[in-house]
């Protein structure tokens, strides 16, 4: 399996409001300059890790690097806040 060096885990359920509105967001961070692979995961399907993580709601943004996580978004706020948080661990987690 590849590992990407950063890594952006999207946590969602399909029938969260506001996660639709996050997910649209995402699509339009994802197609700006920025080194993230990124994977959009419907947490209905992963109970187990969702308690194991601790989740405490959707939408839910993890940030990675090297499989450690850096930071933890439950406001998603605006494109250019998500995108200043992607730009900010990719600088500070150097």
């Amino acid at each position: 399996m590849h590992t990407h060096e950063f890594t952006a885990v999207y946590l969602y359920t399909p029938m969260c409001g506001t996660c639709q509105v996050a997910g649209r967001m995402m699509e339009v961070v994802k197609k700006l300059p920025q080194s993230f692979h990124f994977n959009k995961v419907n947490l209905n399907y992963l109970p187990q890790f969702a308690e194991e993580q601790a989740i405490e709601s959707v939408p839910c943004l993890l940030l990675y690097k090297n499989s450690k996580e850096k930071e933890r978004i439950y406001a998603f706020q605006s494109v250019p806040y998500l995108y200043e948080m992607l730009k900010k661990t990719e600088t500070f987690c150097e």
